[in-house]
């Protein structure tokens, strides 16, 4: 994912004003090893840094990746993966670095199906009328940084690593959670999930409507979203978001509240799977049929990470790559397919 939160309820879009923002060190089981020098472990003849990355992407190459490379998509003049307020940042690696690269070649001639297709492979939602100049970032990891995969148990074992075992985030208010988005009927996708679990409409969901009783968002979650306080977008910041949660919340921790907080805190928004898997409404850029002819199956993209936020400056090798995302006319593709 990359900065995904669009005006309205949709979570993942425009970006606040970027500043400093220490790195956090978060290690844990199953995490990825701590980051090595650039290319180590990359197999022959693999793309090993991001200078090799961007002069692949600039000769339209389709080569293999080294885990070791990531990657987040960031508003134009950005100097911080995420902006300040956020602890972690979401990125990719190098299933997604790899098919941006595909893309790339496929479509170099159509700029904006490259661009946009980049972002509809992280998971933006509201793609049809984006118009923030986004970028993409390639870049390797500070010494001893990990990355994680954005599960849900992940998120709140972090939680408890950062605040202690409050009682915020109850053990059966995880498993209803989990529960929720592991019962996905035989055509139902995680935008349903969303909606099982809190309440709110789908159709409105995906029309960028705010999130409230009118389009039947429960009142846990409202609540859960209201007692958090500011976003990172806006004024807030993902520690005091949380913390917030856990001091003023005063309804039932149940799944509804629990994704809301994980919303508001640290953009974990309605396309979000909660397993590390991205996914899109939109058609998949690499499946050649209209959105509405694609199965749910086919819509999910890439492998998610989540990372310390950190100032590109603080990044021991990075390069950025200037998007194309054309115009809103342009882009009938999210819905007629790409090819």
């Amino acid at each position: 994912m990359g900065l995904k939160r669009p005006k309205g309820g949709l979570g993942a879009g425009p970006f606040a004003v970027i500043g400093a923002c220490a790195l956090v060190l978060a290690t844990a089981p199953g995490a990825l090893p701590e980051s090595r020098s650039a290319g180590a472990g990359a197999p022959p003849g693999c793309i090993a840094t991001p200078a090799e990355y961007k002069a692949a992407w600039d000769a339209r190459q389709v080569r293999c990746v080294s885990p070791s490379l990531f990657a987040t998509t960031h508003a134009r003049g950005s100097t911080t993966l995420y902006p300040p307020g956020f602890r972690y940042a979401w990125a990719g690696s190098q299933t997604n670095l790899e098919r941006y690269l595909r893309l790339r070649s496929l479509y170099g001639n159509r700029p904006e199906k490259v661009g946009i297709g980049i972002l509809s492979y992280v998971g933006y939602p509201g793609l049809e009328t984006w118009s923030t100049d986004t970028d993409l970032e390639v870049y390797t990891l500070p010494p001893g940084v990990r990355a994680q995969v954005p599960a849900f148990e992940t998120w709140f074992r972090l939680l408890d690593e950062e605040f202690g075992d409050t009682g915020a985030y109850p053990l059966r208010g995880q498993v209803q959670l989990a529960y929720g988005y592991s019962r996905l009927a035989p055509r139902e996708d995680v935008v349903g999930a969303f909606r099982t679990v809190t309440g709110c409409s789908r159709s409105a969901l995906l029309k960028g409507e705010e999130f409230s009783a009118r389009i039947g968002c429960n009142r846990s979650f409202l609540d859960a979203i209201e007692a958090a306080g500011p976003s990172p977008y806006d004024t807030g910041d993902s520690a005091s978001c949380f913390r917030n949660f856990a001091e003023r919340y005063r309804g039932p921790r149940n799944a509804a509240a629990l994704r809301g907080v994980l919303y508001q805190c640290q953009d974990a928004g309605i396309l979000n799977t909660g397993v590390g898997i991205g996914y899109n409404t939109y058609a998949n850029p690499f499946v050649c049929k209209p959105a509405w002819k694609q199965s749910v199956p086919q819509k999910y993209t890439g492998r998610e990470f989540i990372l310390p936020n950190a100032k590109f400056d603080q990044l021991p090798s990075a390069v950025e790559i200037t998007l194309d995302i054309g115009r809103p006319s342009q882009r009938g593709f999210l819905h007629n397919g790409y090819c």
